[in-house]
């Protein structure tokens, strides 16, 4: 909770300043209790001067940030409400409610902010936090009306631009999104929301030599997040570049960001390298960390793997693992056909073929064709 103080406090002090003092509070007192963390003794003191001028805003102010401080919201949101019964358009305590309402109660957030917007027209910050709220709900047009307003009034505040952007990108406006991130790096080439834009962008507009130059840029600076170094990932992967892919995920696993996908595509990448110990050895990671069903891929990958190793027992093994946990019928195909094609076990084959094409619904057009042969087979032998 103490995340609210850190956007209230500068407008509490401003307070202070154009506030009549009341004249039995010592404000330098205040501000050593403050800086000395003592809410405590803040509190005892304010409110024997609240009980004097129980109206005064600077009193009130401070016994709202002491209270936070010392992380009882209850009797902060009290002092705070105060205030705006005696002045509605508040600044300090309309951000307060509009800040603590904003996770849980966007809407209710939204009815402080406004005030803030009306007070404070010209105010780009308030306007950007308003498209937060109205985000949060998924009310993207909304947002946009408020996210323009706030690059229109500011637009070399990365904060709007970046906001902006990010928008225009889920609306799939790749071309403005990136004409705002690009205006953004000329001025600044190491803003790393912009660059972290730039790869979001890139690669949902499936430009993915794109998505290098900001991707590497990022690593150089060590910044950027699990979602945007895995779109890295992914790109490296989608053009065959596996050694870079590789590599990619070799820097989030030494910086304690990897996931089991980052181990899939890391493994799928020294299996296309033909280097298939390795690819097993974080495959058999990826089976570690998984939850639900994808760890049926790393099953699937790890019996491919095996196959080319010439290792038939040790793929089929993970073929029927595999059907065993997911009931996929695709991999009692996989079943058959290793037992058919490389193990010559004829009755294994057709007990496995038998049951696939009890359950199978091939969808693909390669399943399909698998299904087929399969069927006119067992037809013609019967």
């Amino acid at each position: 909770m103490r995340k609210l103080s850190c956007v209230i406090i500068t407008l509490i002090f401003q307070m202070g300043r154009v506030t009549a003092q009341s004249p039995v509070l010592d404000k330098n007192k205040v501000m050593d209790f403050f800086q000395n963390m003592q809410y405590e003794e803040a509190i005892s003191y304010l409110l024997t001067a609240e009980k004097m001028d129980s109206v005064n805003l600077q009193t009130l102010g401070y016994l709202g940030y002491a209270y936070q401080q010392n992380d009882d919201l209850n009797n902060a949101s009290k002092y705070y409400q105060k205030m705006l019964d005696v002045d509605s358009g508040n600044g300090s305590a309309n951000l307060y409610f509009s800040s603590l309402y904003s996770d849980d109660e966007p809407a209710k957030a939204r009815q402080y902010m406004i005030r803030l917007i009306t007070s404070n027209p010209k105010k780009a910050g308030f306007y950007r936090k308003m498209g937060d709220l109205f985000r949060r709900e998924n009310k993207k047009d909304s947002a946009f009306v408020y996210y323009e307003q706030a690059f229109r009034l500011s637009p070399y505040d990365s904060k709007n631009g970046a906001a902006l952007a990010d928008l225009l990108i889920d609306q799939k406006d790749y071309q403005r999104a990136d004409s705002i991130i690009e205006d953004g790096l000329a001025r600044d080439s190491v803003s790393v929301p912009y660059l972290k834009l730039q790869v979001k962008s890139s690669y949902e507009a499936a430009a993915y030599q794109k998505v290098i130059v900001p991707g590497e840029r990022l690593m150089r600076l060590g910044e950027g997040s699990l979602s945007t170094f895995t779109q890295v990932v992914l790109s490296y992967y989608i053009m065959n570049q596996y050694r870079d892919c590789i590599r990619v995920c070799d820097y989030l696993v030494a910086k304690g960001m990897a996931g089991e996908n980052i181990f899939y595509y890391a493994a799928k990448s020294y299996a296309k390298l033909r280097e298939f110990e390795k690819s097993n050895e974080l495959l058999k990671t990826c089976l570690g960390l998984a939850i639900s069903t994808t760890a049926e891929y790393y099953f699937h990958a790890l019996g491919d793997n095996y196959e080319e190793l010439k290792q038939y027992k040790k793929a089929f093994a993970q073929y029927d693992t595999a059907y065993y946990l997911f009931k996929d019928p695709l991999m009692l195909y996989d079943c058959g056909r290793i037992q058919d094609q490389y193990l010559k076990n004829e009755d294994a084959a057709k007990k496995y073929y038998s049951k696939y094409l009890l359950f199978a619904k091939p969808q693909s057009t390669d399943e399909k064709k698998a299904y087929n042969y399969i069927r006119k087979k067992y037809l013609k032998e019967k």
